[in-house]
């Protein structure tokens, strides 16, 4: 009965958090009743304060999943740029097993300079590698092989054993961008978008979701073949302005307030075409997910 899907991402940059503690988060989080469990794909962030960084996302999804039974799993986006795209693909089906098919791919070009830089990959021309990368993964995850000679990526008679499972993995872009979106909705099941690109209030992600219409519309894609997702601040007791990562990286006004008050602000992303959310909560930690399955009980009724 529940209006919409709800979804949690698990600690990026807030603090050090060992492993034991994203396993009892993680347990939680599907205790409680959440629908999707998420982390981000980033390697290193600069902070006034110091570097900071999250450990390496597909080696924490596969540990997720091992711990977990129902909830969906999925990065929030993966980088396409951080990888060899046969590999990720590669990645993805062993994550996905694992799960026993548990997994949602999210995709998206990578935005954040300081760890190009620093880990030496090419940050120049990012759409038109997520482009050739994109092509290659999702013909892996769907066809199960490929030969590809582009501009960045080469491949000869690549094949993925084992395959995906039947019908693919779905995918999600991460973007809005208007290349970025011609490039993926034809192929996607999910659309995503980011708390700080509509403001993170309903009627910014009406206005948001009204541009990736446009984009369907301008691609021949049926608006009701994409599901709509977007990330949505929230603050918990004890938050204090959850850090974004690069202090460059818009963020948002967080919302706040009781559980019911919470959970009447998120049917009303529903009321505006959006089937997920996924929580970025300040703080986030096994008590904050605990506080969270309030909100979901509320939503519920």
């Amino acid at each position: 009965m529940r209006p919409l899907r709800v979804g949690v991402q698990l600690p990026e940059v807030e603090r050090f958090v060992p492993w034991p503690e994203y396993r009892d988060m993680a347990m939680a989080a599907e205790a409680v009743g959440f629908d999707s469990i998420w982390v981000g794909d980033h390697l290193l962030y600069r902070q006034p304060e110091g570097p900071s960084g999250p450990w390496e996302a597909w080696s924490m999804l596969a540990a997720l999943a091992t711990v977990t039974d129902v909830v969906r799993l999925g990065p929030l986006v993966a980088a396409t740029s951080f990888h060899n795209p046969a590999m990720l693909a590669k990645k993805a089906t062993t994550v996905d097993e694992i799960s026993n098919g548990r997994l949602i791919l999210g995709l998206g070009a990578g935005w954040n300079r300081t760890e190009y830089d620093a880990y030496g990959f090419p940050y120049d021309r990012r759409a038109s590698r997520f482009e050739e990368a994109f092509t290659i993964i999702r013909t892996l995850l769907t066809a199960g092989e490929i030969d590809f000679d582009g501009e960045f990526y080469q491949l000869s008679d690549c094949v993925l054993v084992p395959p995906a499972r039947p019908g693919g993995i779905p995918l999600m872009i991460g973007s809005e961008g208007p290349r970025m979106l011609a490039a993926a909705l034809s192929h996607v099941q999910i659309w995503n978008g980011w708390h700080a690109w509509y403001g993170n209030t309903p009627q910014g992600a009406a206005e948001l979701n009204a541009k990736v219409d446009a984009a369907c519309d301008s691609s021949g894609v049926d608006r009701g073949a994409i599901e709509r997702t977007v990330t949505i601040l929230v603050g918990g007791p004890g938050g204090s302005n959850r850090p974004q990562g690069s202090p460059n990286r818009a963020s948002s006004h967080p919302l706040v307030g009781s559980p019911e008050k919470i959970a009447i602000e998120l049917t009303k992303f529903h009321d505006v075409g959006i089937h997920e959310v996924q929580l970025v909560v300040d703080p986030i930690t096994v008590e904050s997910i605990k506080w969270l399955g309030s909100v979901l009980t509320k939503l519920d009724q």
